[in-house]
């Protein structure tokens, strides 16, 4: 009976160990970013050696995916027109991707680390989601007119609701895919790419994705 009570006592001890070297990060990313907060001194805050935030965590990046809190900081569009707003989402995701260094950091980290990946896709779906609903022109319109008669308006309205979060994963995928080319990658011609030169590019296919045309 009492090797249960044993491993259970490390289960806790290992939780509280984690809990501890997170709260220490954060703090730490925090008061001295991700290019300066360093694995040791992470440790030094939580009381504990440096091997063993590398056997929780792995590396710096993993450990900064799991612990750090992230804010795409997007912008409110809805007083541009229709046909301006791609183009503004596209500068807005080339200014984020270029002055932040933590969602390089998080990007880089959630090509191989499952719970970067979480992390990534939770960021967009939470921020990203709910913008590209406000922006979205409105969808199933002529549908629902048409069949307004019971289910046939319920089915409209569910369709309309699928296709809102289809367009916010089809905009995550040319911040996320353009992101992973020119700034990990660096896959030439993208990496090499002017501001203007990129905008003009993503911007047209974004502003189709919250318009719906096809």
């Amino acid at each position: 009976m009492a090797q249960p009570e044993q491993a259970g006592g490390g289960v806790r001890r290992s939780d509280r160990t984690r809990a501890g070297i997170l709260a220490a990060a954060r703090e730490r990313f925090a008061a001295d970013g991700y290019e300066r907060a360093t694995i040791r001194a992470i440790a030094a805050d939580a009381a504990i050696d440096p091997a063993m935030v590398m056997r929780y965590f792995g590396n710096k990046e993993k450990l900064f995916a799991a612990a750090a809190e992230f804010d795409l900081r997007l912008p409110d569009l809805a007083s541009l027109p229709p046909e301006q707003r791609g183009a503004a989402l596209t500068n807005h995701f080339l200014d984020r991707w270029e002055d932040d260094e933590s969602l390089k950091a998080l990007l880089r980290a959630s090509v191989t680390n499952e719970v970067a990946a979480d992390r990534m896709r939770l960021l967009f779906a939470e921020q990203l989601g709910p913008l590209i609903a406000r922006l979205a022109t409105p969808i199933g319109a002529d549908t629902a007119a048409a069949g307004a008669a019971g289910a046939g308006a319920a089915g409209a309205s569910a369709a309309g609701g699928d296709s809102v979060a289809t367009r916010a994963g089809l905009v995550a995928t040319q911040a996320l895919g353009f992101a992973l080319c020119r700034y990990v990658l660096k896959l030439q011609p993208v990496a090499a790419l002017t501001r203007a030169e990129a905008v003009a590019w993503l911007g047209p296919t974004i502003t189709r994705y919250l318009t719906g045309t096809r």
